[in-house]
């Protein structure tokens, strides 16, 4: 076994398939005998974007619409050449970004 850390860091503008992509890793990563700690639910990003409704009559009239985007972030302690294999092979939905540090 070789000594190390890797973490994984899940983003995507859907809370769900976070969570989903997170538990797959999971299972992964104790499937081939890794430890693992998380997933950890970072704060939530809301970026707000305000656009005017109409410009000549209700110039004060104006629309809100926010983009929330979910993070969680996996540490998997010890891994193995399987692990890292596994985790390289896994299929994750669409809108996921995933970002794997050693």
């Amino acid at each position: 076994m070789s000594k190390g850390r890797i973490r994984v860091k899940l983003k995507s503008y859907d809370s769900r398939v976070v969570d989903q992509s997170a538990t797959k890793i999971v299972d992964t990563a104790i499937r081939t005998g890794a430890k693992v700690s998380g997933p950890v639910p970072m704060p939530t990003k809301r970026e707000r974007i305000t656009v005017l409704r109409g410009p000549h009559i209700d110039a004060r009239s104006r629309e809100h619409f926010d983009v929330r985007t979910h993070v969680r972030i996996i540490d998997i302690d010890n891994p193995t050449l399987s692990t890292m294999d596994q985790l390289s092979h896994l299929t994750l939905p669409a809108g996921v970004g995933i970002e794997i540090k050693a």
